[in-house]
């Protein structure tokens, strides 16, 4: 589980492509309601609410009220988790593959 929200895994939430894309229009637009986070999907209201209740879950989208209508944005910050996680294995496989291509050019000598 995330240590930014125990409800929900950060890499969890993001394994939807549609969590994912989400995130994005959350990313570009700022803050966004339901109806406009709706529009680009496939779908009806209550299949993308279910999402952004996931991502909620594990922090990735704050809510608030504006009249009768809620309205989303992206709390980046658990992203750092996945940046972490995603940094680690970079630097692994980056030596990695700097001794590969030592022992290939050892071996063409």
């Amino acid at each position: 589980m995330s240590e930014n929200n125990p409800l929900r895994d950060v890499f969890d939430a993001i394994a939807d492509p549609t969590r994912r894309r989400l995130i994005r229009l959350l990313a570009e637009a700022g803050e966004l309601p339901l109806h406009k986070l709706t529009a680009p999907f496939s779908m009806g209201r209550t299949a993308v609410s279910k999402h952004l209740r996931i991502l909620k879950e594990a922090g990735l989208v704050v809510d608030r009220k504006v009249g009768r209508e809620t309205r989303y944005r992206l709390n980046a910050f658990p992203l750092k988790e996945i940046q972490d996680w995603v940094a680690f294995y970079s630097v692994f496989w980056s030596a990695n593959m700097s001794r590969l291509n030592q022992f290939l050019e050892e071996e063409e000598e």
